[in-house]
Order: structure tokens, then C-alpha cells, then sequence
């Protein structure tokens, strides 16, 4: 299979397609066609809400309406509470009307993730400053669910399931390929994640040459629920490594 070569410092004349352009007309195109292991069901909040790509195109006209290459960060898939009910990977409805000043007229829910991330995004200088530099999205796009102990709905991540990775294997490639075509620099990509997520992604780099190196930080999620009392050392952690690339 052919290899992609990791390139640095792409930068676009200024009549091209914009990145917010891009990546709101790859949010329109966002499609699963596969099969699914039984019980397990696909996220796809651009297909499953009509308000989710006005909102989260409002976000992206505001933060990426430039050339600018950024570099990728990747999470895991998007959860119901974040990604879910905005379009936006790591931004609930809170972060995004404090944080990025934009309306949500739906209920306000909370994801621990996304307090995380906007914390970091604050130390590292505010919305404007982070997303000028950084473009965030999932090894998977669109998310998952099944249904848990308590006969209620709940998040189901891609590596969950054996049978899941192996048959959503190849959609996630298609879209990771998808993602450099707007214009990320290829050098470095972030992996949200320092387990599962990380060997996934390491191993698909390793195939298919995306990047030139994956670095892995402790996921949002992880920081908030078993290390919270030590939130602002993973922060900073955050930002040594993100200062690697700007």
C-alpha cells in the first residue's frame, strides 16, 4: 500500500477554500455505510440533528477562517455530551457559549473532557490563540453507543470491541486521509489518549505513513476521573508538548 510522505509547514494562497470550509463540508459528508457488530450502534450527530452543523459551522467560520495549517490532534470517538450535542470534538454545550461566545439553544450538558481541554486552552492563551495553531478531531469521527448494565444508553469507544475496530478499520483510515487533505501538518500528530488509543493509532501510522510521529498525551476523560487533584501538572504537560510545534 502506498505510503503517504509527512510534509511540514503547509501554508495556502489566500483564494483557496478555506480550513473552516473544508472541514465544515467534511462534517456534511460524515457517512457510515458498514456493518456493526450486534448492539452497537453509530453516533452521527450531523445526520441525527438538524441544528449540529449550523452550530458547529458558526464554530469553525469563527476559528478557522484562514489557510493556516494546523496540527492535528486526535481523541478517541466523539461522546453524546460533547461532540454529540455540538459537532465540535471536546466542546459540551457550556464551554462552547462561556468559552467560545457562541449561542446553544438546547439543555446545557456538562462533559468532564471538555472542562479539561478548556482549561488547558485557557493556560495555553485562550480559544483564539490554541485553534489558530491546533485542529481537533477523533481517530474515529463519528461515535458509538450500546446499551449498559442499567438498560440506558452510554458511550462505546471504537476499541471497545475487537469486532468493532476490525470493521470500522478502514472508515477510519478513509477519514484520518481525509483529514491531512485539509491541511494539517504532517509531522506531528497528537493522540488524545496513552493506551488503547495510542497503539491503535501507532499501528495505523505505522501501515499508512500519516505522520512523521504520533505523540500521546493522557486523555481529557482519564485526567478528569482518576487524576483530577493532579489536573494542573497534566496541563502543563500539555503544554511542553504542544510548545514542541509552535
Amino acid at each position: 500500500m502506498q505510503r503517504l510522505s509527512p510534509a511540514t509547514n503547509h501554508r495556502f494562497p489566500s483564494s483557496l477554500e478555506t480550513f473552516a470550509e473544508k472541514i465544515i463540508r467534511f462534517n456534511e459528508n460524515l457517512e457510515f455505510h458498514g456493518a456493526l457488530p450486534d448492539g452497537i450502534s453509530i453516533m452521527n450527530p450531523f445526520r441525527e440533528n438538524p441544528d449540529i452543523l449550523p452550530i458547529s459551522s458558526a464554530f469553525y467560520r469563527k476559528y478557522y477562517s484562514d489557510n493556516n495549517a494546523r496540527h492535528l490532534i486526535l481523541g478517541i470517538n466523539p461522546g453524546r455530551f460533547g461532540a454529540g450535542l455540538t459537532g465540535i470534538p471536546f466542546t459540551d454545550p457550556k464551554r462552547l457559549t462561556e468559552k467560545c461566545g457562541l449561542p446553544f439553544l438546547g439543555d446545557m450538558k456538562h462533559e468532564p473532557s471538555s472542562v479539561f481541554v478548556y482549561e488547558m486552552i485557557d493556560a495555553f492563551g485562550g480559544a483564539v490563540a490554541f485553534y489558530n495553531r491546533f485542529y481537533i478531531n477523533s481517530v474515529c469521527p463519528l461515535g458509538f453507543t450500546a446499551v449498559g448494565k442499567t438498560g440506558r444508553e452510554v458511550n462505546y469507544n471504537y476499541y471497545d470491541s475487537h469486532a468493532l475496530a476490525q470493521m470500522v478499520t478502514p472508515y477510519i483510515v478513509e477519514n484520518i486521509q481525509k483529514q491531512i487533505t485539509l491541511g494539517v501538518e504532517t509531522d506531528t500528530c497528537f493522540c488524545f489518549g496513552t493506551g488503547k488509543n495510542e497503539k491503535f493509532l501507532n499501528r495505523l501510522n505505522a501501515e499508512h505513513g500519516f505522520f512523521g510521529k504520533i505523540t500521546a498525551l493522557e486523555h481529557p476523560r482519564f485526567i478528569m476521573q482518576y487524576k483530577a487533584r493532579s489536573k494542573q501538572g497534566y496541563i502543563g504537560k500539555y503544554l511542553a508538548a504542544f510548545a514542541q510545534v509552535v
